[in-house]
């Protein structure tokens, strides 16, 4: 019976000396490629340098002229004016684009209309505002709920014009001042007659509506103060009695509350009711971060020095395959 040796041991030697072996090998072609690279350069250091310069200096002036901020408007539209308010900025954005700076200047009243590059407007979505008070629309939400078709309508060009707030947005290619830019837009936007008289009238049936809520809050208390000493002063029996013939009592209570949520809505609604485009809050000069944005002194050398590189190594591999066929005809 022959006993075999096992070749384990030596297998294991050769395999280590082999993966030793290549990652020399690796080692040696990575700094054959570094040399080759240092040298290319030494080489072609005029041009390189050039390149740098240039693409410095390019990238410099970009930085200089092509800056971009974002700003914002928040207002809220009032006296169903949303239709009005989207078709004057549409407007507004037109003359942008055709550079009509006659228009955006005198009749707008942008002092420096050419530092306005885009407008627009978008809703800001508030679902819960959409649907307070109003069982129609969340009627609305319910069928649509039910076939699966919810953020369709949210985001329906129609349903979305109904929210409560909108957002102007306007992108400037220097820092945008408020009273040169946003107070003059506002102006503009609130320039209308016909809804001047709107919100002339439907800021003093708010004011009344105020005042009328007022006198009725007023005589439920004194009703609700009668009851009270009555009670007080009844006997056992006669409580009992007039707690059985005012059965309407806790819809007056009911009336009361809803009349006091209703003059906390209304008074903050006459903040808003002033005008009929009323300004909520604006952020303006928010730089625009984007990856090239304010580092085209970085990246345009790197971009020159690396079309010249393959500039060369296209040159280099044109030049090979040429020789090998030219050498293959002959």
């Amino acid at each position: 019976m022959s006993t075999k040796v096992p070749h384990n041991n030596s297998d294991q030697e050769i395999d280590i000396f082999q993966l030793s072996r290549s990652i020399g090998n690796f080692f040696e072609r990575v700094s054959r490629s570094v040399f080759r690279a240092i040298q290319f350069f030494i080489r072609n250091w005029i041009i390189a340098l050039i390149l740098v310069v240039l693409g410095f200096s390019l990238g410099w002036y970009l930085d200089s002229n092509k800056k971009s901020f974002q700003n914002q408007v928040i207002v809220t539209p009032n006296f169903e004016s949303v239709d009005y308010l989207y078709a004057k900025i549409d407007l507004i954005q037109s003359k942008i684009v055709s550079g009509d700076t006659a228009f955006l200047k005198n009749v707008v009243g942008i002092s420096h209309p050419k530092t306005i590059r885009k407008i627009e407007i978008k809703p800001i979505p508030d679902v819960y505002k959409f649907i307070e008070d109003k069982e129609q629309n969340f009627e609305l939400i319910k069928i649509m709920a039910e076939v699966g078709e919810v953020k369709k309508v949210l985001e329906d060009n129609v349903t979305s014009k109904n929210y409560t707030f909108h957002t102007i947005s306007f992108i400037s290619n220097q820092l945008a001042n408020e009273k040169e830019v946003v107070d003059p837009l506002l102006k503009f936007l609130n320039n209308s007659t016909y809804y001047a008289e709107i919100q002339k009238i439907g800021y003093k049936n708010l004011e009344r509506e105020i005042a009328q809520n007022d006198t009725i809050i007023a005589q439920i208390d004194n009703v609700l103060n009668g009851f009270s000493n009555t009670v007080k002063n009844g006997s056992k029996n006669e409580k009992l009695v007039y707690y059985n013939e005012n059965l309407q009592l806790n819809d007056i209570i009911k009336t009361k509350q809803k009349l006091v949520l209703e003059q906390g809505k209304n008074r903050i609604k006459l903040i808003t009711f002033g005008k009929t485009i009323k300004e909520i809050n604006s952020t303006l000069n928010i730089n625009e971060n984007k990856t090239v944005n304010g580092n085209f002194k970085i990246w345009l050398p790197l971009f020159f020095i690396l079309i010249f590189i393959l500039t060369y190594l296209f040159k280099k591999f044109y030049r090979k395959q040429l020789a090998i066929s030219n050498a293959n005809q002959l």
